[in-house]
């Protein structure tokens, strides 16, 4: 099943705020210690927004990085597709307030809702509106302030999350590089183990959810890690299949930065050693839909990828969602 590229990357930014959170300044406002975090999680810092920053200001950063890595005006931009659950406002799209930003007159813009999979989902979505329709210059962005959901008393879960954005500019595929195959799953069974019940119908804004912490981040931390693993372990193995490929093929792997638990239990199932893993969740902590496109933009700009590599990218999300991608780059 394996396909020529159509679609490849042109360029990829990033953004994150100035403020740094370290483990140290969270054991001054929650029960834990940085012995704790590191060795539950691996993350040791993240990047936090202050109160009442807009997610489209990242987002726009990110964006625009993208666009100057790859030497395109934002009005030769035909689409924008963002890729988040921490929008700016719960409607317009938080894309169509980029668009404006940027100053992409000519693009659609449009949110996608798909959790820590936001980016590879937009990915799919992207090359496929991309090669039905005719679009030809695509920004597929995650960006997350998650930080802004956290409960700060929550031990389990306050220290997981950073706030960030990644961007890539797409183009249509001239020299054989691009994206070689993709895949989406989901399973909706499993929703009530990761969630944030405020802000929509069934919660509306009120004095009793806000007391109530609704509008808070809540997740099973068990149970999301184990569907977490057998779900990326099974799209990789889906995304090498369709290609026609083997994990003995991957040049890099960049796994969703939620956990380094995860991570190294997912590359220790697929067989992949670690020294072809791309790892920051230590200085970034979980950006959500951002983490991927943030490694992204590193390894292209600091630590060098090869011509031709073969990259894999997989993501494990609320809802459940999950995705894998390939890329050669």
């Amino acid at each position: 099943m394996s396909k020529k590229p159509q679609v490849m990357i042109l360029g990829t930014g990033r953004a994150v705020p100035e403020k740094i959170l370290t483990n140290a300044d969270l054991e001054q406002i929650v029960d834990t210690s940085d012995e704790w975090i590191v060795a539950r999680t691996g993350i040791r810092q993240r990047h936090v927004a202050e109160p009442g920053s807009a997610l489209s200001d990242l987002v726009t950063e990110a964006a625009r990085n993208a666009l100057q890595n790859a030497g395109v005006t934002a009005d030769e931009v035909d689409l924008i597709i963002l890729g988040t659950v921490s929008g700016d406002m719960q409607f317009p799209a938080t894309a169509c307030i980029v668009q404006e930003k940027l100053g992409a007159k000519n693009a659609v813009a449009f949110d996608l809702s798909a959790a820590c999979s936001g980016f590879l989902y937009g990915l799919q979505v992207a090359e496929g509106m991309m090669v039905a329709s005719g679009y030809r210059r695509v920004l597929v962005i995650g960006g997350e302030v998650l930080t802004s959901m956290v409960n700060w008393q929550d031990r389990d879960t306050c220290v997981l999350f950073g706030d960030g954005a990644g961007a890539v500019l797409l183009g249509p595929s001239t020299d054989g590089r691009g994206l070689l195959q993709t895949f989406l799953g989901s399973n909706g069974a499993h929703s009530n183990l990761l969630y944030n019940a405020g802000g929509g119908c069934l919660n509306p804004p009120s004095a009793a959810n806000l007391a109530a912490q609704v509008y808070a981040i809540r997740m099973e931390g068990k149970e999301v890690f184990r569907h977490a693993v057998s779900s990326m372990v099974g799209a990789l193995t889906k995304v090498l299949e369709r290609a026609g490929l083997t994990e003995k093929d991957l040049d890099l792997l960049i796994p969703h930065q939620a956990n380094l638990r995860i991570i190294e239990a997912v590359t220790k199932r697929f067989k992949v050693p670690m020294e072809k893993v791309y790892v920051n969740v230590d200085r970034y902590g979980n950006t959500s839909s951002a983490s991927i496109p943030i490694a992204l933009d590193e390894l292209r700009r600091d630590a060098g990828l090869k011509d031709g590599a073969l990259v894999g990218m997989v993501t494990f999300g609320a809802g459940f969602t999950w995705a894998a991608a390939l890329l050669r780059v």
